[in-house]
Parts: C-alpha cells; structure tokens; sequence
C-alpha cells in the first residue's frame, strides 16, 4: 500500500513541477498515438463503410476477418512490422525501424481494425430502407454515404475512442519497433515497464497514473461531445 501511495505522491509532484523529461514523454505518447489513430479511422472507416454498404461474394468472410483484426495481439504486430522493416526485411530500405515512424506504423496497424470493425457495425445497424430514401430524394450516391456516417455518428465516435484507447495503452508493439531510446522513441507504457524492471515501483506507478489521467481526459472529452449529440 505503501507503494502505490508514493507512487501517487511521485505522480503529482512530476505533474506540478512540469518535468521536463515526463511531459516529453507524455507529448510524445500523445502525438504518436494520436496520429496512428487518425491514419485508422481514414482507412478503417472507409473500408468498414464499403463493406457495410456493398455486397459482394466472400463478404462474411471479410467481414470475420474484419471481426477477428479486432483482437489482434499487439506484440505479433510488433514482430511482423519489425520483419518487414527489418534492414533485409521487404522494407528495409526505408530505415525507419527504431524511429517514431515505425511506432506510428504499427499503432496504426493495431487500431484500424478496431476502428474498420466498429464502423462496419455501425454502418450495418442504420435501416437498409434509409439508402434508398436518401438515393429516392435524389442524392447521389456519395451524398448518401455522406449522410449515412452523419446518422452513424455517435457509435462512429466510439470507433475514435477504442482505437485510441487500443493504442495508447499497447506496449509490446512500440518496443519491437521503436527500440524504447530516451529522448526519442520512449512512451509512456514503455518507459512503466522499463522503471518496473528496475524496481522503481514508485515511478512506474506514477507514469501508470498519468497515462491513466491523460487517456481519461482525452476520452471524456469524446464522451462529453458523443452524448451531447444523443438523440433525446
């Protein structure tokens, strides 16, 4: 008990002294999530919205495969992003692995799934007869996709939180590919699991607490615009 109470203690001291070395990090987790996570939702709900919306054979099996991306586990991403990136890997002539892109790369691998998964459902629970009132009123058909993933909009937002939520808190991915270097590829999962190895149980809480708190904030502003657009 101890522990995790000066683990607390730690957690509020870096927060109010604005370390320098915990805020980077923090602004570092946040930027890499965040961008993996807007590279998802540009393919997964686009695929998750043309799946939805198109019939074609060997559909439900996309779609199982679709469904089972969505508990993909995050160190076997890391270890075939690692594979491809490696320097005679297929891509190993980018050189990117052990840099923020390679992290940004796999966290985006893992969350579109998730973000294709929720978006095909979403899509799929809208009534089959709103298309065609929509195409009837004379939109075409892009206007009509327009206007299906503005009525889908609020579980389209939960599609955001998930994928965010499934990036922010991954660790075996961003340790495989970007190597956890101080100063430059260290988040804040890492970093928890790097002070635990150490026995630093205090600064490994402390780290745990403020990604806790950060991904909380991030969510609850999310949540706050999703139920204020609730239908009533």
């Amino acid at each position: 008990m101890d522990i995790i109470l000066e683990g607390i203690r730690q957690a509020f001291i870096l927060l109010v002294t604005f370390d320098s070395e915990v805020l980077g990090i923090t602004w570092f987790s946040l930027k890499v999530s965040g961008t993996a996570t807007l590279i998802s939702l540009l393919i997964g709900m686009s695929i998750g919205t043309v799946v939805a919306l198109t019939q074609f054979p060997g559909r439900r099996f996309v779609v199982s495969l679709i469904n089972t991306g969505m508990a993909l586990p995050p160190v076997v991403v890391g270890l075939f992003v690692t594979i491809f990136l490696w320097r005679n890997g297929p891509l190993g002539f980018l050189e990117i692995l052990y840099t923020p892109t390679a992290m940004i790369l796999a966290q985006a691998v893992i969350a579109t799934p998730i973000v294709m998964g929720i978006s095909l459902a979403s899509m799929q629970q809208l009534p089959k007869k709103l298309r065609l009132q929509i195409l009837a009123l004379g939109a075409t058909r892009l206007q009509m996709v327009r206007i299906l993933i503005r009525e889908a909009r609020l579980p389209l937002l939960a599609a955001v939180m998930a994928g965010f939520g499934g990036v922010i808190s991954e660790v075996g991915a961003s340790i495989m590919v970007g190597g956890n270097i101080k100063g430059y590829t260290r988040v804040l999962t890492t970093a928890t699991v790097m002070e635990t190895s150490r026995g630093n149980f205090d600064i490994a809480i402390a780290l745990g607490i403020i990604l806790l708190f950060f991904a909380y904030l991030i969510n609850l502003v999310l949540t706050t615009v999703q139920q204020r657009e609730r239908p009533r």
